[in-house]
């Protein structure tokens, strides 16, 4: 375990917006697309050309990661102004409508429309991604399983989705309702060992379902490019240091399953009923949930849960330098997550005799100027930003 370092790396992906509409772009976006290759090779297309996605290169401090996201996020922001586009980070864009969006050109995302339809089309939605290698790659489907209850309660940490197709959704994470429509999503399944898991993906591959293992969107899967462990179930945080929060827990946590072989080691499909039940509950209120505990047979406010977890990872969390970034959890459940945020900006200006969309326009205004790191206002008593 001592020479063990858990690599990590971090995905993120972005919405791009028109500045003036704040709808998403009216004209083509290849040009900015085009430059953001040229001048950010870490940056990436994805199914929509109104996306764009960035990654850390593999690291083992949050420092590298943080200064690696900070400067693409401002470098992003400053390449989109030029072009006179927002962007920002966000599990849903608050008023682009999914039917005028325009895919991707390549291979793979035409594959994906044409197997999915209007499933994938509709997709529109933004997600974090957090790679952490394991010592045993042999081992990732077993940690897969005995992670399973841990998600979500990260989830619920990083909810940025609140608003879909220009309305109130009523949930703090809706994203995963979107992604949900697509075929192998949601939670992984409990596969009894890593022999069940190959020959899943023998047979899915052989009937044709997918071409490889990549095409199971499963909310953490055995990453097929590398000897990692990928989750994938957080929206897109948008503010830096929440991100940053998700991926030290959840880099705590893997670390935490490879030295304690004995947790949650017997997980049935009870435990994954209850994490499914969680995982709503966490969509529906985020860090206000209150999260059933299977051991002890009751639902936890969120604040509790998330002690008991810090707790636990607190002897990972120092052998891996990241304790400061595991703490930012408790100032999330406390002051709220973006979606908190999001909701309150719209409320505000409702209440100030905006129309609904100017709300919502004073919504995406917020999105980007947090996501570049600007300063935000102070927060309101029960986590809500005044903004």
């Amino acid at each position: 375990m001592s020479s063990a370092s858990f690599r990590f790396g971090i995905e993120e992906e972005y919405f791009l917006a028109d500045a003036e509409t704040r709808g998403t772009p009216r004209r083509s976006v290849k040009p900015f697309h085009t430059e953001a290759a040229e001048r950010l090779p870490e940056t990436g297309r994805e199914l929509l050309q109104c996306q764009v996605e960035v990654c850390t290169p593999p690291v083992t401090a949050f420092s590298a990661a943080r200064d690696s996201l900070a400067s693409q996020r401002a470098a992003l922001s400053e390449l989109a102004a030029e072009h006179e586009l927002l962007v920002f980070a966000a599990g849903t864009h608050p008023v682009a409508d999914w039917a005028r969006q325009l895919p991707t050109k390549g291979d793979r995302y035409r594959g994906i429309l044409r197997d999915v339809g209007l499933a994938g089309r509709r997709s529109l939605i933004c997600g974090m991604h957090v790679h952490v290698e394991v010592p045993d790659p042999e081992a990732r489907v077993g940690l897969m399983n005995r992670l399973l209850p841990f998600q979500p309660l990260l989830f619920a940490l990083s909810a940025s989705s609140p608003f879909w197709q220009g309305k109130p959704t009523g949930l703090l994470a809706y994203r995963l309702s979107a992604f949900g429509e697509l075929p192998r999503t949601g939670l992984p399944e409990l596969f009894p060992d890593a022999e069940a898991y190959e020959r899943y993906v023998r047979i899915m591959t052989q009937a044709g379902s997918v071409q490889d293992a990549s095409f199971l969107w499963w909310s953490l899967r055995p990453s097929i490019k590398f000897p990692t462990l990928e989750l994938r179930i957080a929206d897109s945080c948008t503010r830096l240091e929440d991100a940053l929060a998700v991926a030290a827990l959840f880099r705590c946590l893997v670390r935490l399953v490879v030295r304690r072989p004995d947790l949650n080691a017997r997980l049935d499909g009870v435990s994954r009923a209850l994490a499914e039940e969680n995982l709503w509950r966490a969509q529906r209120s985020g860090v206000g949930a209150e999260l059933i505990d299977e051991a002890r047979e009751e639902a936890l406010p969120y604040a509790e849960s998330l002690d008991r977890l810090i707790d636990l990872v607190a002897e990972d969390a120092d052998a891996l330098g990241c304790a400061a970034e595991v703490a930012h959890a408790r100032t999330i459940a406390a002051n709220g997550t973006s979606a908190d945020a999001q909701v309150a900006a719209f409320e505000a200006a409702r209440e100030a005799g905006l129309t609904n969309r100017q709300a919502l326009d004073a919504v995406v205004d917020w999105l980007a100027a947090t996501s570049r790191g600007a300063p935000e206002p102070v927060a309101a008593a029960g986590g809500r930003s005044l903004s």
